[in-house]
């Protein structure tokens, strides 16, 4: 079966796991996937990922963080950009999540970045999804 939208994919597995309060979620591979859960890793908002398998089997397994009583650290996590309509900021456009609590993560020219990462290069590029 053919998926019109793995980056949705993605995040929709994240989404369900941690309100599960599972510790890990497997997903199929793709550079850009592992491109977005290393800017998520970067920002604090997930755990160690790693890759396993060879192609064509080949998947992500990503740790999930909680806090110390339990609580999720991703308490939100949406698509914002999608294949039918595509969403593109600035630099100077783009906003910030929850007075700097969260992230947008943004697909630009020096590679998958969060927001902050993006204003430090001062870059801007299609909004993927936000994160608090």
């Amino acid at each position: 079966m053919s998926m019109t939208d793995p980056i949705a994919d993605l995040l929709t597995r994240i989404r369900n796991i941690n309100a599960l309060g599972r510790p890990s979620v497997r997903v199929p591979y793709s550079r850009i996937k592992e491109q977005i859960l290393q800017a998520l890793q970067r920002e604090g908002f997930i755990g160690e990922f790693e890759v396993n398998g060879e192609i064509p089997s080949k998947e992500l397994t990503i740790q999930l963080k909680y806090g110390p009583e339990g609580e999720t650290v991703i308490r939100k996590i949406d698509r914002v950009s999608s294949p039918g309509c595509r969403v593109y900021s600035s630099v100077a456009d783009l906003p910030v999540v929850r007075e700097g609590q969260g992230i947008m993560v943004v697909s630009t020219s020096h590679g998958i970045l969060s927001d902050n990462e993006a204003r430090q290069h001062n870059v801007g590029g299609e909004v993927i999804c936000c994160v608090y």
